[in-house]
């Protein structure tokens, strides 16, 4: 792969579009990204804590924020050392830059309500639609189905940004290739992955899970034929290797929600402020410093402070020590665990599961959110059934299925078939807020 594809400055389906003289069109990206509607929703989507009181834990929109500000600062740190090897050119070092911190802003933006437990509920909803064999779900073609029932946030973030928002159906927010190439953690289709062996996906981390529905396969090629990633088009489907910048995108994920989260569990009292000390400290390369006169939180935030910028360091050691392979291609691993920092972020991670996911009140909630999110698709199903019985003409719906596209202001264009109505359903239902949820829950069930 060559930095001069990868940093394809092309706007996906508007191939003439020229960047202005004070404005780079990554800079751009990033601010279609920021002012649109559906990352504006992830102020009030779960980030760790469904529906939490306290304003000071983190939801998915300030968690983009602060992925943005870690990924940029990567960037920055690697574009420096890509210049003085000669592998960019001047000025590139920031278009790298602008590129991840536009990447990270999308990162999270297809994620439905209530994280990743809302992912695991809206797929174990539609799997047993498909067992009942019945209506839509019986008539989806089973290729399809794992689209669906492995519920995917990243492969809904890349349809919202390329199809649904602002130029619906024609390129979507036409962001550059370079963006939507960072932007692309699993390139490949949920059907393509299913089909392949399995040692060839524990082989490959980006088919650890699938990034692209089958509707809009053929616009990432698009984009991958633009950034020259490598293809493989192999018997079971056509897959791609990762764009060198996903791993810089993904390491400010990483990064990110692993520390924060200890920050968080302490602010919302789910672990004690010694383990959270502790685990920060080590992180941190055990600094020494003079924390007289710190309150709890005022020394916490300086530990996650000093993590960060460790992290930041190692992360970019990574990326260098691994270059070659991450430029062939070859690479299957994520730079924290390539890092000096591989043992401290493990640490983390077993005490985030043992303690932090497993809190009361976050299992409280995210069992009611399951709830939330069967009573909505339950409640909406039944205007996308009716519109299939009225030859998918929108104006002769009626009775209760009318007046529940009404009261929720339903989009019902475009449609033609089962598949795109349940992806329609999946949009409407993966856009809500934890709190939007839980109020058409209730108006659907009569609660």
């Amino acid at each position: 792969m060559q930095w001069t594809d990868l940093l394809c400055a092309e706007r996906l389906s508007d191939p003439g579009y020229a960047e202005g003289r004070n404005r780079s069109i990554f800079v751009q990206d990033h601010d279609r990204i920021v002012f649109s509607a559906p990352f504006r929703r992830l102020a009030n989507k779960t980030q760790v804590h469904p529906l939490y009181e306290n304003d000071h834990l983190h939801h998915r929109l300030i968690h983009s924020v602060e992925v943005g500000s870690v990924g940029r600062s990567l960037a920055m740190h690697i574009g420096d050392w890509l210049m003085d090897i000669g592998e960019i050119g001047p000025h590139e070092d920031h278009s790298l830059a602008n590129v991840v911190q536009a990447a990270c802003a999308a990162h999270d933006i297809g994620n439905p309500p209530f994280g990743h437990s809302g992912e695991a509920s809206i797929g174990a909803w539609f799997a047993e639609r498909f067992d009942a064999g019945r209506g839509l779900c019986g008539d989806l073609d089973p290729v399809l189905r794992p689209e669906f029932t492995a519920f995917e946030g990243n492969a809904q973030g890349f349809r919202i940004v390329t199809r649904l928002e602002m130029y619906r159906n024609a390129g979507g927010m036409r962001l550059s290739k370079a963006v939507l190439g960072a932007f692309m953690k699993y390139p490949t289709t949920a059907a393509t992955r299913a089909a392949l062996p399995g040692e060839v996906r524990k082989g490959y981390a980006g088919l650890k899970k699938f990034g692209v529905f089958a509707g809009e396969e053929a616009l990432f090629a698009e984009v991958a034929r633009g950034c020259g990633l490598p293809l493989e088009d192999t018997s079971a489907g056509r897959w791609w290797r990762r764009h060198p910048l996903v791993f810089v995108v993904e390491a400010a994920d990483d990064i990110c929600y692993n520390i924060v989260d200890l920050e968080d569990a302490h602010a919302s009292g789910d672990l004690p402020y010694d383990v959270v000390r502790d685990a920060l400290n080590e992180l941190a390369g055990r600094p020494n410093r003079d924390t007289t006169g710190y309150t709890r939180s005022e020394h916490i935030a300086l530990l996650r402070s000093l993590a960060i910028g460790r992290a930041i360091e190692a992360c970019v050691v990574a990326f260098r020590e691994n270059y070659a392979a991450i430029m062939d291609g070859s690479f299957s691993a994520a730079l924290v665990d390539a890092s000096a920092c591989a043992d401290g972020f493990a640490r983390i991670g077993t005490l985030a599961q043992e303690r932090i996911f497993t809190a009361r009140r976050k299992t409280e909630l995210e069992i009611s959110g399951r709830q939330v999110i069967r009573n909505v698709l339950d409640g909406v199903l039944p205007v996308y059934e009716a519109l299939a019985a009225a030859g998918w003409d929108a104006g002769a719906l009626k009775g209760h299925p009318a007046q529940i596209a009404r009261a929720l202001s339903l989009d019902l264009r475009d449609m033609d078939g089962p598949e795109a109505a349940l992806h329609r359903l999946a949009d409407f239902v993966s856009g809500m807020t934890d709190r939007y949820a839980l109020s058409v829950s209730r108006m659907l069930s009569g609660t």
